[in-house]
């Protein structure tokens, strides 16, 4: 297969390095010829342009890398166009953090009333964006990390598009846990499922090499020797893990221990100051003509192992991976989840290759977290009707029915304040 021709929509962010780095350092399983960054702001794209080279130029790649503010331009004749922007900034994203605490509610930028908002200003820039790619190119893949990935993804795919959703927790575990085990990560497999930052992992398979079938189920092993890490990673008291013997995403905190966040967060301030500090001085480091790696600062930026999960899932969708792979990815239910709509985006192991995505069948998901994922899906479907038709009412119905809300009074506060802090990015409001 000729060299492929790779967008990334958001190439003006201080994370995109790290897919630079993995792009870079596995080129044999993804031959990438041109690499695109597209980006409003120009400034950044120079400066994230000019490190992408030196990077490829240390590992011996000889990609091609462009920047453009011009989005047509840059996906033209793309084989598949990554989508990781954030409409608003970290200036938006602080807000999503901080208003819904003075309600008395979780301040996250996809969980809750945050995550609402960042839905509704993220929804319609994204659709306009997949119809540009599917103008110059409709046999491209979109793959979206762009959060709320499942609602985001179950957009692009009601409208038509040839999309799928990627997150990083489920390789995230599967790194931790082979560290624990000794293993190469090829050899761990996992049982995940639920929905995007809403999941749980029920089993971990110890293959015997990699892709191959059976294995020895080692959960109960990892939960026994490694009980105490693991509870800690997620954030979660060990007794609780132990006692589910699963191990829930560490997004399930803010479910599980919803008030101790919210005290938390009232006195350590919201993530996003933090963030904004780290890409400070990461565009610092990256105005640095000598820097060809990406530093180490960027590991506290977030998103571990995002590359590495990107090259796999980009490369069984385009063909050049050898073949079918077994990947965690957010796609349609068609049924897998039968207590779902079939329209719903779920996270589970699909089988992924040039043919397409196909979700693995699943066993019968526990009540005690079938109920948490039925919830949240009803008002995954809420909000994305109030990102597409707007409205004061269809936010308000979205906020009742999140599980983390579901009081009139409280809905309605965060109501009023989502839209006066995000009136310059809703058409409608």
């Amino acid at each position: 297969m000729s060299a492929l021709k790779l967008a990334i929509i958001g190439g003006g962010s201080t994370y995109t390095p790290e897919l630079i780095d993995g792009f870079a350092r596995l080129r044999d399983t993804l031959p990438i010829g041109e690499l695109v960054l597209v980006d409003p702001a120009a400034d950044r794209l120079e400066l994230i342009g000019g490190l992408a080279r030196r990077i490829f130029a240390k590992q011996g790649h000889g990609a091609v890398v462009t920047t453009t503010t011009d989005i047509e331009a840059g996906v033209a004749d793309a084989d598949a166009v990554l989508l990781q922007l954030r409409v608003g900034g970290q200036a938006a994203r602080n807000q999503d953090e901080t208003w819904p605490l003075e309600c008395g509610c979780v301040g996250q930028e996809t969980t809750g009333a945050g995550g609402l908002a960042k839905a509704l200003r993220t929804v319609p820039v994204v659709l306009d964006i997949a119809e540009k790619v599917r103008r110059a190119n409709p046999d491209a893949w979109i793959v979206d990390f762009t959060n709320p990935v499942g609602i985001v993804t179950r957009a692009l795919r009601e409208a038509g598009h040839k999309a799928v959703g990627l997150c990083n927790v489920a390789i995230g575990f599967q790194r931790r846990f082979a560290k624990h085990l000794g293993v190469d990560p090829e050899l761990v497999r996992l049982d995940h499922v639920g929905l995007n930052h809403l999941s749980w992992e029920r089993g971990v398979t110890l293959l015997d090499a990699p892709g191959a079938a059976g294995g020895r189920e080692v959960l109960p092993e990892l939960l026994a020797g490694f009980g105490k890490e693991i509870a800690d990673d997620i954030r979660l008291p060990q007794r609780v893990v132990e006692r589910l013997g699963v191990v829930p995403s560490y997004y399930l905190r803010y479910f599980y221990q919803h008030d101790l966040v919210v005290e938390e967060l009232k006195v350590k301030g919201s993530r996003a100051a933090e963030v904004a500090e780290i890409e400070r001085q990461l565009l610092e480091l990256y105005a640095d003509p000598a820097l060809d790696t990406k530093p180490e600062l960027l590991d506290r930026r977030g998103g571990a192992f995002y590359s590495e999960a990107a090259v796999q899932l980009i490369a069984a969708l385009l063909g050049t991976g050898g073949g079918t792979s077994v990947q965690v990815v957010n796609t349609r239910n068609d049924g897998v989840l039968p207590f779902l709509p079939d329209d719903a985006v779920i996270e589970v192991p699909a089988e992924v290759d040039a043919a397409g995505v196909r979700p693995l069948p699943q066993r019968p998901l526990e009540p005690l977290y079938a109920g948490l994922v039925a919830a949240v899906t009803s008002y995954e479907h809420l909000a994305l009707d109030a990102a597409l038709r707007g409205g004061r009412d269809r936010v308000f119905d979205a906020l009742l029915a999140h599980p983390l809300v579901g009081q009139i009074e409280l809905a309605d506060r965060l109501t009023d304040r989502l839209l006066a802090h995000n009136r310059e990015h809703l058409a409608w409001a």
